[in-house]
């Protein structure tokens, strides 16, 4: 599988907005000439890599005006508080967009798991 772009970070405490919706996040500042959107990826973490689902842009839904990468790794619980990690970007599954509600969002996400857990099941990846 090609990888699209890549970013990089230290894991830093956020307005844990995405914990709240059921999605905990690694955010990082990107600059705006990353591409905006929905990615599945791939977080490395002590040399292992992580199943994750990507955004990039701002939060339209809270009206946040931030440019952001927030990260959420799925099947994954651990405290990374302080550490280093290394999202590789695969396939962008859907455009950014504003919701709403925080539960049509967070419904949106589920649909977005779903998605990202079926292209890592598939023949093709």
């Amino acid at each position: 599988m090609e990888v699209l772009f890549t970013l990089q970070t230290i894991v830093r405490h956020g307005h844990k907005r995405g914990k709240k919706l059921g999605f905990p996040t690694i955010n990082d500042m990107v600059a705006r000439t990353v591409p905006e959107g929905i990615y599945v990826s791939f977080a490395e973490i002590n040399g292992k890599r992580h199943n994750a689902l990507t955004f990039i842009g701002e939060a339209k839904t809270f009206n946040e005006t931030d440019y952001l990468a927030e990260t959420y790794i799925l099947n994954f619980s651990e405290d990374l508080y302080g550490q280093a990690v290394t999202v590789s970007v695969l396939k962008k599954l859907r455009d950014n967009q504003k919701f709403a509600t925080a539960q049509a969002l967070q419904k949106q996400m589920e649909e977005d798991r779903r998605q990202a857990e079926a292209f890592f099941a598939s023949d093709n990846f």
